[in-house]
């Protein structure tokens, strides 16, 4: 019961990341101000815009000290009012990761939009410090962004510290990554994320999320997170969460 309760812990932290908020406000840096302002702005436009569409997603899980791995593809919806549905359409792998790390994991996703308070997590003045580190050049790429550091002001459940790039033509998002400062459990020692989004037709699109968390029990459970194939979503009911 302990080790499965570890793996339940690990998958909501996991879900937690993935709904951590986007909102930022003024930097003491004039020139980060102005990126920080028009962020924002592009963020009121981005929430909207991502409701009302369905991808397909591919949540790859693993523990490797177990040697136990998974795959599953889903079909994610969101409707127009912001609520995450999943439709399971194949798995291969171990069933430990199927229940209790991806199962867990979009079960968890779905909850905490309800039982979540985004005031508590968003990126906002009231939770972080952060610094304007300037226009830099991405190592993958030749494209520039600009990047924040952030420092939460408290060690709380669901704070990070890491960075956040910023796309300077559009002023969107196109990563998010970093440390969570305080877990949850004393089962679990780490939590670390990075999270990438594409921008299509003036939308961030999320396109990849890594999570590694670290438990004393079962070592490192990793999960990656791949979507594709966005598109607007039909006036049909929602599909239940996949089991």
């Amino acid at each position: 019961m302990l080790f499965y309760g570890t793996l339940r812990q690990t998958a909501i932290l996991l879900a937690f990341l993935a709904l951590t908020a986007n909102s930022v406000c003024a930097d003491e840096d004039p020139k980060g101000a102005e990126v920080l302002a028009k962020y924002l702005s592009s963020m009121e436009v981005q929430r909207e815009a991502l409701r009302g569409t369905i991808s397909n997603v591919t949540l790859e899980g693993s523990l490797p000290r177990l040697k136990k791995q998974g795959r599953m593809d889903v079909l994610r919806r969101v409707s127009r009012l912001g609520e995450i549905t999943y439709k399971m359409l194949g798995f291969t792998g171990d069933n430990t990761i199927k229940k209790e790390v991806i199962g867990q994991y979009l079960t968890a996703e779905t909850e905490a939009q309800t039982k979540t308070d985004p005031a508590s997590i968003s990126i906002t003045p009231a939770n972080y410090n952060f610094r304007y580190k300037g226009l830099q050049q991405r190592h993958e790429t030749s494209s520039m962004v600009h990047v924040f550091e952030l420092k939460p002001k408290q060690k709380r459940v669901g704070l990070f510290k890491g960075e956040l790039w910023i796309d300077p033509e559009t002023n969107l998002p196109v990563r998010e990554t970093g440390r969570l400062v305080r877990t949850p459990s004393i089962f679990l020692k780490r939590i670390q994320f990075v999270r990438e989004y594409q921008i299509v037709d003036g939308v961030a699109r999320p396109v990849r999320i890594e999570s590694m968390v670290d438990t004393r029990i079962a070592g490192k459970a990793l999960l990656a997170i791949n979507f594709a194939n966005y598109r607007r979503d039909e006036p049909v009911a929602a599909d239940a969460t996949a089991q």
